[in-house]
């Protein structure tokens, strides 16, 4: 019998970590022949995400036919260049490339049995540096892409209009017209890094130059949500096989280690006594923190719907909520509102009953939870390619309620105001609207997906094919 070794290299952050070990842990259960190793790696700097990140990797000892192995750190890129973080992101991968050729070299001579095609790379969009060492010691390697078709259709654009013209784009450009796409994209949705001289744009375009080189794509996603975009991508011409997987989700939800469990039992008691689909769910993901001015006109946006809410708040050090928020607001909303510092147990509350909208920063895992859950989105991106989802959630599949689709967090100067934020929640909680239906149906269609038979299932099989060599499916 084949033996196949995987070697998953995730990046750190939070939103990559946990959807790429998730699916390595889908593989497992797949076939029994395919082994994992993970070399892991952190950040060269505090974060207040380690711990929880910490225990997310931790749990990976509990999964048999899993190893982990830690990468030593190395020393941080200038901080200055932290004015892009895809750039320090990109720099910090290619300074651990030493250290990921040792593993792979000592994993590759570990193997008595080694042949070409028995250790395989599975590579996050973020480490692509590390296909040189690949191609050096001979492995094929897949790339797994956190995000969605969306994004991948943004990258391959950039790496071949770098072909003609060598420079960032420009937010005056005229809107876009990308593969996959059925209206034209405009550049206010695009991710900051696009326009970025400080080495954001130069940082995705040599992380896009290397996707083509893959023997395939791996993406956090499924067919029956971007039906069009994949049956016009996966040409089978100059790119590599597309394999549609998701949406691959931790719906144990690991607890984060700063949350007891007084506050996630308070939360879900407060839960349990509101009615059916009568609660509207605000959080902005691990990186999603407002200034005062902006946090109380949530808070007169909220009391305004007149709609019962749970908000997830995270605030600016050094103030805390309860001095930003106006005056009487917590005695005049009473039982119908629940705020809670720092963190909720994001799964868990989608996954309830009360819960029928959800006020999200658009990460990608946060609107696949949504999906899978079947509770409709307003939209308010922050960062990174949260415009762009936000954009294609409204505008290319009818899933979402229009709050912002092309927020950055700018200061006071770009405030969303009580009226606009009152307006989404309205919109969002209306029962019967068609928004709420498409979701429940889309929702329906993500399960079956992951099913033996669905999608998903079957497009994992024929990504085992590939990484075997023999007919699996």
């Amino acid at each position: 019998m084949a033996r196949v070794e995987l070697v998953f290299i995730p990046a750190p952050g939070i939103g990559h970590l946990v959807s790429t070990l998730e699916f390595a842990k889908r593989l497992i259960h797949y076939d029994h022949r395919l082994f994992i190793t993970v070399l892991y790696m952190k950040f060269p700097f505090k974060s207040h995400l380690d711990a929880y990140i910490d225990s997310i990797v931790a749990s990976l000892s509990l999964v048999h036919r899993i190893k982990l192995l830690h990468l030593p750190l190395v020393d941080s890129p200038p901080m200055e260049l932290l004015k892009s973080i895809e750039n320090f992101i990109y720099l910090y991968m290619e300074s651990l490339v030493p250290h990921v050729r040792k593993a792979l070299t000592d994993i590759v001579s570990s193997n008595s049995n080694y042949s070409q095609g028995d250790v395989v790379l599975v590579l996050d969009f973020f480490c692509m540096p590390m296909m040189d060492v690949a191609n050096e010691l001979g492995l094929p390697s897949y790339m797994f892409m956190t995000s969605n078709l969306g994004f991948l259709s943004l990258m391959f654009y950039l790496a071949t209009r770098h072909n003609q013209i060598s420079s960032e784009l420009e937010e005056s450009d005229a809107p876009l017209r990308l593969q996959g796409f059925q209206n034209p994209v405009p550049s206010s949705v695009l991710p900051t890094a696009a326009f970025c001289k400080d080495g954001g744009y130069s940082a995705y375009v040599k992380l896009a130059q290397r996707f083509r080189e893959t023997k395939g794509i791996i993406v956090n996603s499924f067919e029956e949500l971007e039906s069009y975009s994949f049956s016009s991508m996966n040409d089978g011409a100059e790119t590599p096989p597309i394999y549609m997987v998701g949406p691959v989700l931790d719906l144990n939800g690991q607890p984060h280690p700063s949350m007891d469990q007084v506050q996630n039992d308070k939360i879900l008691k407060w839960l349990d006594e509101q009615p059916h689909s009568s609660v509207v769910f605000l959080c902005f993901g691990s990186m999603g923190r407002f200034g005062a001015s902006q946090l109380r006109e949530i808070a007169s946006g909220l009391k305004r719907s007149g709609h019962r809410f749970l908000w997830s708040v995270r605030v600016q050090q050094p103030t805390t909520i309860d001095e930003i928020l106006p005056e009487g607001f917590l005695e005049q909303i009473g039982s119908k509102g629940m705020i809670c510092n720092e963190w909720a147990p994001q799964v868990k509350v989608l996954a309830h009953s009360a819960v029928g909208g959800f006020l999200s920063h658009c990460g990608w895992n946060s609107i696949l939870e949504s999906l899978w859950y079947g509770v409709p989105v307003a939209t308010w991106p922050i960062y990174a390619e949260q415009q762009l989802n936000a954009f294609r959630m409204v505008r290319e599949f009818g899933l979402a309620v229009d709050l912002r689709l092309d927020y950055k967090d700018r200061g006071d100067d770009h405030i969303v105001s009580a009226e606009e934020i009152e307006t989404a929640v309205k919109h969002l909680m209306e029962g019967d609207s068609e928004v709420r239906k498409k979701v429940k149906e889309m929702s329906e269609m993500a399960r079956k997906s992951v099913e033996e038979g669905g999608s998903s299932f079957t497009a994992i099989g024929k990504l085992i094919n590939s990484i075997i060599g023999s007919n699996y499916y």
